[in-house]
């Protein structure tokens, strides 16, 4: 199975896993504003990164071809470990700290500090890894459909 199927398949198999209503959230059509609160956000599992990690939607359908934006919140010491995803995957640190790299083996000592305000930006297909320094929120934006693939399937909570 060539990259692009496989992330297919990942983006797939990660509206699969989300907590019913968490997928889709109300779809922002272009016509006036979308605003709101941190305290209006629901917040709910994510089959596809396991206990430790939650995300609220805000924004889009995770499994169309639109855009999206959501936030995930990591508890502190979570390890995302080695994965890519099918899009250019956007990052902005809301609250505590991500420590994050490029890379295919988990390797703490080889990320990027990144406080509040941090970002970061990933291409399509290109490995990953990090971890959270106290709780930390980011909120991640672009256009799906979305996924996530592990590069050692033993890392992959689905499984």
């Amino acid at each position: 199975m060539n990259l692009n199927a496989t992330l297919t398949t990942a983006s797939l198999l990660l509206a699969l896993t989300l907590p019913a209503g968490a997928l889709q959230a109300s779809p922002y059509q272009g016509d006036g504003h979308l605003l709101g609160t941190p305290d209006e956000l629901s917040w709910g599992p994510v089959g596809s990164m396991g206990e430790g990690a939650e995300i609220a939607i805000i924004e889009g359908n995770l499994g169309e071809e639109a855009p999206f934006t959501f936030r995930l919140r990591l508890a502190d010491g979570y390890e995302i470990k080695p994965h890519v995803h099918p899009a250019y995957e956007r990052v902005t640190v809301l609250s505590g700290t991500l420590h994050f790299a490029h890379g295919e083996t988990f390797d703490p000592g080889a990320t990027t500090r990144l406080p509040v305000g941090g970002y970061a930006i990933m291409s399509p297909g290109d490995a990953m890894f990090g971890y959270a320094e106290g709780e930390t929120v980011i909120q991640l934006h672009g256009t799906g459909p979305w996924g996530i693939e592990y590069l050692d399937s033993a890392d992959d909570p689905r499984q």
